[in-house]
């Protein structure tokens, strides 16, 4: 791997003033200008983006589209809409939860792997990665800040993607600014990979490449939804089917899924979206009722049954490849046992590519990763778009 010289830069996450385990309130501060002479005609972004330098442009533009900028009382601004000379302009700047401090919680992590670089946490189900309204103190980021000192220092606490709540398995965490840099490098160019293990209802199909894109249930904040929409980002998954069985009349698979995007949800939504919606889950059923309780595993399993099980990257110090496996949790493999799936023991070999390759194509970037900065950081997301990454001539 080719040594990448950059001057990066990644601004600190620090945490030493949590009081108490409350996240500190702050007010929402509203500022109002009137627009000059040398603003006449310009767009109304670069106008908040030249008035309020700290705030990025993606920042402003989420603020415009949630009717926090207001043009002489009115809340329907456009980003690309030319401001008057004489405009009174108002935005409201509220603090984010990624703005705000968070308190250090000891809490047992499953490290499978760590040097001091990177660490590899093998992450329970239930527990949330980082704070978020009704979880501001249990969660992963909280542990992490707790369990070494470097991680105060770093954005987002050196995590870099995430596993939903109820989703198990392999999470990298980056332990330094370079470290975090090339590993956000590679989650861009894909090459950090994830295999995710998932028993669905139904037969599956024994090979499928899933290409749907993705956006938010207009009807329901908690879903999201196949669409066709020019809204919808596009969502690539391939399926292998591992094994098929058939239990108290009713057939089940055993799916391995590897993602070539990573939507929020997505691996759960393509695969109801094809008819073989995951053994737990209570957002994607296909519309079938809700499981109904019974003696069953399977009857009493109320999670998605979905586990990332294998983990692979090209180091960011000695561009080595690395790859890990993790077992799933003992609720899943119970589930596993009563199906007729296993063994669960060891990695399955069903794509015929390696989880990691040195020949992936890489790329040099000169740039700065801004802290927290306007992700949308859904389930296991790897968007460009999720790290702010300022180019430098």
């Amino acid at each position: 791997m080719t040594e990448v010289k950059s001057k990066s830069e990644l601004l600190d996450y620090s945490q030493s003033d949590a009081l108490d385990g409350v996240v500190k309130e702050q007010s929402i501060e509203v500022f109002s200008f009137e627009l000059e002479l040398v603003e006449d005609g310009q767009r109304i972004d670069k106008i908040l983006s030249a008035r309020f330098p700290e705030v990025s442009r993606s920042r402003i533009k989420e603020l415009i589209d949630q009717k926090k900028v207001n043009i002489d009382g009115l809340d329907n601004v456009k980003p690309s809409q030319k401001g008057s000379v004489g405009q009174k302009v108002s935005i409201a700047l509220a603090p984010r939860i990624q703005d705000l401090e968070f308190e250090e919680i000891p809490m047992d992590l499953d490290i499978i792997y760590e040097d001091n670089d990177i660490l590899i946490i093998n992450k329970p189900a239930g527990l949330v990665v980082h704070p978020a309204a009704g979880h501001w103190n249990d969660t992963l980021l909280n542990g992490l800040l707790a369990y070494n000192e470097v991680f105060k220092k770093l954005p987002r606490a050196g995590i870099v993607h995430r596993l939903d709540k109820d989703t198990s398995g392999l999470m990298v965490v980056a332990k330094t600014e370079l470290a975090q840099l090339d590993l956000v490098r590679q989650l861009q160019e894909r090459t950090v990979k994830r295999e995710y293990w998932a028993i669905v209802k139904g037969v599956s199909p024994e090979t499928k490449l899933i290409n749907a894109s993705i956006e938010r249930d207009p009807h329901n904040p908690l879903r999201f939804i196949v669409s066709r929409s020019s809204r919808a980002k596009p969502a690539i998954t391939e399926i292998k089917r591992i094994d098929q069985r058939q239990f108290k009349d009713k057939k089940y698979s055993w799916v391995a899924a590897r993602l070539q995007t990573g939507r929020t949800h997505q691996i759960r939504l393509h695969m109801e979206s094809l008819g073989f919606p995951l053994v737990g889950d209570p957002l994607y059923r296909n519309r079938l009722p809700q499981t109904k309780d019974d003696s069953t595993i399977v009857g009493n399993f109320h999670r998605q049954a979905l586990h990332a099980s294998r983990l692979g990257l090209i180091h960011p110090s000695t561009g080595q490849t690395m790859e890990w496996f993790a077992p799933p949790p003992p609720d899943f493999i119970e589930l596993m046992k009563e199906i007729g799936f296993g063994p669960w023991d060891k990695p399955t070999e069903v794509f015929d590519q390696p989880i990691v390759s040195l020949e992936e194509k890489s790329i040099d970037l000169v740039g700065r990763i801004s802290s927290w900065n306007d992700f949308d950081f859904g389930e296991d997301e790897t968007d460009d778009e999720l790290w702010d990454i300022q180019f430098k001539p």
